[in-house]
């Protein structure tokens, strides 16, 4: 009996130590196979009113048909959709550069930040220092730096500032 216990508990231990799906947690991918993420659709192919109204090819240059999504997102969110195209930042934004430059920029910015984050998670996160299992302490990690919705929805309300309402609390 004691040994029957003991097999048991062993294989359920064995069964706790397994990676089982992350889910949506997993941003990379994992197989061998294409990355669904990198394919972009091209425009469907038209014929202009005009000849004369097709652009000059040039080497190297975009074509009518290629994606553009960085353009398509400025035009869906009601800018002007070649705004995104190279050529520098538009003169109307001008005074939210500065205001964003004023205390100046890295470059590495990207490389900091995920080198940061990744030594919260691993001093937040419980077994990760023994190196056992793969938990995702997320969410745990995080807690204390979650943003309470409806106490700023009051505080911002109590400033005079016009808010939309809120759904009520749950």
């Amino acid at each position: 009996m004691r040994g029957t216990i003991l097999a048991v508990l062993a294989l359920l231990t064995l069964a706790a130590c397994g990676g089982g799906d992350r889910g949506l947690r997993q941003l990379d991918n994992p197989g061998g196979g294409p990355d669904e993420f990198s394919i972009l659709p091209s425009r469907p192919l038209e014929m202009p009113e005009t000849l004369a109204t097709l652009p000059q090819p040039t080497p190297g240059g975009a074509n009518r048909t290629d994606p553009n999504p960085l353009g398509d997102g400025i035009a869906a969110l009601g800018g002007n959709q070649n705004a995104g195209r190279a050529g520098g930042i538009p003169a109307a934004d001008a005074g939210l550069i500065g205001a964003v430059n004023r205390y100046g920029t890295d470059p590495a910015i990207r490389d900091t930040l995920a080198a940061e984050d990744e030594a919260f998670r691993r001093r937040r996160g419980r077994l990760s220092a023994f190196g056992m299992g793969r938990v995702d302490r997320y969410f745990a990690a995080y807690a204390g730096m979650a943003l309470d919705a409806y106490a700023e929805f009051i505080r911002f309300r109590n400033l005079g500032v016009q808010v939309p309402s809120a759904p009520p609390a749950n």
